[in-house]
């Protein structure tokens, strides 16, 4: 699966199998996730792209056919070392991987999860407990809970002992600010989530899918104290990979759960339209 120029569909294309080389691992790919970022590298609009035509796709899992690091037959996760955003991703059946972007799979954890858990749980565990530094007992505040990350967010907070609030539910009578936000929707609504915060508070920008503009009263930001941090997981990938083991034991234990819809390979497309469907739920991965 190839996009041959910036904004067109993928197509589905036969490629060469990709040669063994050092430093790299070859692997069979059991499923292959489509993401906000994949669109967003497909349409020519992020910083990084690898030059076209391309292989779209940052995520997988599979079984190792030949590394130097890894046994044959193991089961990994893919994901970071440039793979879909600096040179050919994951959408294929045979993948070409720089050896740090796999990881160890558990038995216990799918193909489709072990392909899609990386990026909302990660990205949800360093926007609560590195960039927001979530405190027990503390109330948190949500935007995009139905989504894949909005929604682990809720898990974890609820798990570290804190309130939470979810942006379009009913709060009932307690209208009690809050200390976090953690913003998964961006985009004009921002600025009102904004003053549902205590002074001093924080608020984690993770995404941007209601909008890339917002505007802002900067004397009342300033007045009231309150901290923009936007989350950027391509320079916080360290901390996401620490926090890989807890996450994936929590999967395999109950304690955290991701929504999946599949797709065959070759409907790709349609992937990366459901995604951009306001209200879709959970994650979109492609298997072979």
């Amino acid at each position: 699966m190839r996009i041959h120029g910036w904004g067109e569909p993928p197509r589905l294309e036969e490629l060469p199998e990709p040669a063994p080389q050092p430093g790299r691992s070859l692997v069979r790919m059991a499923a292959t996730t489509v993401s906000h970022l994949d669109r967003s590298i497909a349409a020519g609009s992020f910083l990084r792209h690898p030059p076209l035509p391309y292989v779209p796709g940052v995520e997988a899992s599979g079984t190792v056919l030949q590394s130097e690091r890894f046994d044959v037959g193991t089961r990994v996760w893919l994901r970071g070392a440039g793979l879909g955003t600096a040179e050919d991703g994951t959408w294929r059946e045979t993948i070409s991987a720089p050896d740090a972007a796999l990881g160890l799979l558990p038995e216990a954890i799918s193909m489709p999860l072990g392909a899609a858990f990386f990026s909302p749980c990660t990205a949800a565990w360093v926007a609560l407990f590195e960039v927001g530094a979530l405190q027990a007992g503390e109330r948190v505040l949500v935007s995009g809970a139905s989504g894949a990350v909005g929604g682990v967010a809720v898990q974890l907070a609820r798990g570290a002992g804190a309130q939470v609030g979810i942006v379009g539910e009913d709060d009932g009578d307690d209208e009690r600010p809050f200390d976090l936000l953690i913003d998964a929707v961006g985009g004009p609504p921002h600025a009102g989530l904004l003053a549902r915060l205590v002074p001093g508070g924080r608020a984690v920008l993770v995404g941007y899918t209601a909008g890339r503009s917002v505007a802002l009263d900067l004397a009342e930001l300033m007045q009231r104290d309150l901290r923009l941090l936007p989350l950027n997981m391509l320079r916080r990938e360290a901390a996401a990979r620490a926090a890989v083991p807890e996450l994936l034991a929590r999967l395999v234990d109950g304690r955290l759960e991701l929504a999946l819809r599949t797709f065959p390979l070759s409907q790709a497309a349609e992937a990366l339209a459901w995604i951009a469907e306001r209200g879709h739920r959970g994650r979109a991965v492609l298997l072979p």
